[in-house]
């Protein structure tokens, strides 16, 4: 996909762009939205499990 110096500059041009102080925050802020991403899917996998189980139906 990338290969050393790309990576680098990429690098590079983020520090640039955000500065030095902000990149903890930004991690941090991606962080949270990568585990709440995560609970999200869980629980939108529990949920479709729970609609898949059969109704029986008792006649």
């Amino acid at each position: 996909m990338f290969n050393g110096p790309e990576i680098w500059i990429i690098i590079l041009l983020v520090v640039v762009l955000f500065g030095g102080s902000r990149l903890p925050k930004i991690a941090r802020n991606l962080g949270k939205a990568q585990s709440e991403l995560k609970k999200g899917l869980a629980e939108g996998i529990a949920e479709s499990k729970k609609d898949e189980t059969p109704k029986t139906d008792s006649n």
